[in-house]
């Protein structure tokens, strides 16, 4: 199924129940999709009947740190390490945030030439090399689990249409 046909679906699916908790999918989709802004007013609109649906927060702070609301983000993102301190998304987005704020100071001292590797990143955030290693290969099981979780609840939306 294409991005689009997947977005589309679901946005029928929420057309049919508007407080259907399939507006985390949408919003994931979207946020993936390049389309941050909309994932955000997704993931707004369905938060208010959805409080405490900690993925559809941490959807919320990625799609704002795509779009460069960092604060707001941070917020969101903070909000859920809170209640689940285990939860790796939410700490690889805040990563993320920490490492594009930290690009942001550097350029206003003075422009790097080429922008930092994630290995020179992770570098300067660990007190070892090895430590820096450990890091890289827990961002990428954590990508390779997120692909796989968007497979489960995509296959289980696909059975619940």
């Amino acid at each position: 199924m294409s991005d689009n046909s997947r977005i589309e679906d679901l946005r029928r699916r929420l057309r049919k129940d508007p407080a259907s908790i399939a507006f985390a999918q949408l919003a994931e989709e979207l946020r993936r999709a390049g389309r941050a802004r909309e994932a955000v007013t997704v993931c707004r609109t369905g938060l208010a009947n959805y409080p405490d649906y900690l993925s559809a927060r941490v959807t919320l702070g990625r799609a704002l740190l795509a779009i460069g609301y960092l604060d707001e983000a941070e917020r969101e993102l903070q909000r859920v390490r809170q209640t689940a301190p285990e939860n790796l998304a939410a700490a690889r987005a805040l990563a993320e945030l920490q490492a594009l704020r930290g690009e942001t100071a550097a350029e206003d001292a003075a422009p790097p030439e080429e922008p930092p590797s994630t290995e020179a990143t992770t570098t300067l955030r660990t007190d070892s090399p090895a430590e820096g290693a450990g890091y890289l290969r827990a961002v990428r099981t954590l990508t390779a689990l997120e692909s796989w979780l968007a497979a489960i609840h995509a296959t289980r939306a696909e059975r619940r249409a």
